[in-house]
C-alpha cells in the first residue's frame, strides 16, 4: 500500500485492506503528469477527486492581465485538490491545476463520495465522513488565507503568514518558493523581497532561501 495514502486524511482509520478495496470498488487511477503538465483546467466540469501521491501541485487563477495567482500549492503525499467543486452546483471549476513537477495523482470518480454501497462496506462509509472533516478543514483554512490577504500593508500579510505558520522555536518552513509566496499574497515578488530584506535587516527575521527564523515575536504580533 502506497504511503500517501496511509497519510492521507481521506483515508483515516483505514487498513490498508479496506484502502486497496475502496480504491478497487470506486474505479479510482492513478496518473502521472510531468512537470508543467495541465491536471485540470478552469472550463473542465468537475467529475474526479484528486489526490497527491507524489510531487507537489499548484491551483491557480490568473488576473485579467495574465498574471498568474496561486491559490495553494499542494505538496504532502495524501493531500486533496479539487474536492470542493465536486459539492458544487456548478460545471466547471474556478480555477485550474498544474504539475510544479513530476507528480503522481490518484482519481478518484465524484460519483463514490456522494453515497454508500448496497454493501454498506464500513470503508465506504468511513469516506465519506472523512470527506467532510477534510471539507471544514479546508474552510476554516480558506478562512486564515483570507485573514491574511485582506491586510492593509505588505508588512501585515507577511507577518501574518509567518506567524500562522511558525512551530515553538520560531522556526517556519514555508511549501513554497519566493515567486509562489508573492503569488499566494497576491503582491509582486520585487516588493516582497524588498520588505523581507526591511524586516530581516530591522533584527525581526533572520532568512535563508525558503526558511525563515522569527527573531522578534512581539514585534511581527504589534504589526496585525
Amino acid at each position: 500500500m502506497d504511503s500517501a495514502f496511509k497519510k492521507s486524511l481521506l483515508f483515516s482509520d483505514m487498513t490498508d485492506e479496506e484502502i486497496r478495496d475502496c480504491l478497487i470498488c470506486s474505479g479510482s487511477e492513478i496518473i502521472t503528469y510531468e512537470k508543467d503538465a495541465p491536471i485540470f483546467f478552469q472550463q473542465d466540469k468537475p467529475q474526479k477527486l484528486f489526490v497527491l501521491v507524489e510531487g507537489s501541485v499548484a491551483v491557480c487563477r490568473d488576473s485579467v492581465a495574465g498574471k498568474r495567482n496561486i491559490i495553494t500549492t499542494v505538496s504532502s503525499p495524501g493531500d486533496l485538490f479539487g474536492e470542493v467543486f465536486l459539492f458544487l452546483n456548478k460545471n466547471e471549476y474556478d480555477n485550474y491545476a498544474v504539475a510544479v513537477n513530476e507528480a503522481r495523482v490518484l482519481q478518484m470518480p465524484k460519483d463514490f463520495l456522494y453515497r454508500s454501497c448496497s454493501k454498506n462496506c464500513r470503508y465506504h462509509t468511513m469516506l465519506i465522513s472523512n470527506m467532510l472533516l477534510i471539507l471544514a478543514q479546508k474552510a476554516y483554512y480558506l478562512n486564515q488565507k483570507l485573514q491574511i490577504i485582506s491586510s492593509s500593508t505588505l508588512r501585515q500579510k507577511i507577518s501574518k503568514i509567518l506567524i500562522q505558520h511558525a512551530s515553538e522555536d520560531g522556526t517556519v518552513r514555508l511549501n513554497m518558493n519566493r515567486e509562489e509566496l508573492a503569488d499566494f499574497l497576491n503582491v509582486a515578488r520585487p516588493s516582497l523581497s524588498r520588505e523581507l530584506m526591511k524586516m530581516q535587516e530591522e533584527g525581526l527575521l533572520q532568512i535563508e532561501k525558503s526558511k525563515f527564523k522569527i527573531l522578534n515575536l512581539i514585534v511581527l504580533q504589534n504589526e496585525l
